[in-house]
């Protein structure tokens, strides 16, 4: 007998990742799509009547933290993709979901190939601490720099030592870009690039997926991609 399909409410399922999670999530084994809000929904009660045991948030900067919370007040499991959670914000949620025997995940960056170009910036850089980035974005993003792009900088200021300061982020918004991020290595005589290209939503697909299976078993709110692949 086959296990039942985890429901999962997608929150901002009429912004551009919404829309894509739920088309992905109709089709994917496993998993059902019981719950599509929008601003239009009072949160705490739509969470509590669709069914949903996974809330999965992709709405705007800033409101991550906040809607994670209600869902776990709500006895739902939230994987936060929305910009803007910091690793504090995160290690809270973590504390609420621990109280009440749940789990779930904040998840700066869906994609698998921007985690491969993070592990490969964080081995990187302990041989050339000079570094910098730069993450370039449709017109459309209102957040800059990108959580992603705050991310990668805090990991790299984690891995080459706290004492030489931030790590630089420039912004690039333009029409015609997607999602991409270029981090520069500087040395004595030479330079190292690491760039990673988005060129729509269906690398975030994988990443999206896993991320929900993870948050379904898991106890405790961690922060990345990374806890959900680790076997």
């Amino acid at each position: 007998m086959s296990a039942r399909p985890l429901g999962v409410a997608v929150i901002g399922a009429g912004g551009r990742m919404g829309r894509f999670a739920c088309e992905l999530l109709r089709g994917a084994s496993g998993f059902e799509l019981v719950g599509e809000l929008g601003r239009e929904h009072a949160l705490a009660s739509a969470l509590r009547e669709c069914g949903a045991v996974l809330a999965l948030d992709l709405t705007v900067a800033g409101l991550g933290f906040e809607h994670g919370r209600i869902a776990l007040e709500c006895g739902l499991r939230p994987v936060i993709g929305t910009s803007g959670v910091t690793r504090a914000e995160s290690a809270r949620l973590d504390e609420l979901a621990r109280a009440r025997h749940l789990g779930g995940l904040v998840v700066p960056n869906f994609s698998l190939g921007m985690l491969m170009l993070q592990r490969a910036a964080e081995e990187l850089v302990r041989r050339f601490p000079d570094v910098a980035i730069v993450e370039l974005h449709h017109e459309k993003k209102k957040d800059a720099p990108s959580g992603t792009a705050r991310d990668t900088a805090e990991r790299l200021r984690a891995a080459r030592g706290s004492e030489r300061g931030e790590v630089p982020i420039a912004s690039v918004r333009l029409p015609g870009l997607y999602a991409h991020q270029e981090v520069l290595f500087g040395g004595a005589g030479e330079t190292l690039t690491l760039r990673h290209d988005m060129h729509g939503p269906a690398a975030f697909g994988p990443g999206i997926l896993a991320a929900l299976a993870h948050a379904a078993r898991a106890q405790g709110v961690a922060h990345g991609l990374a806890a959900a692949l680790t076997p």
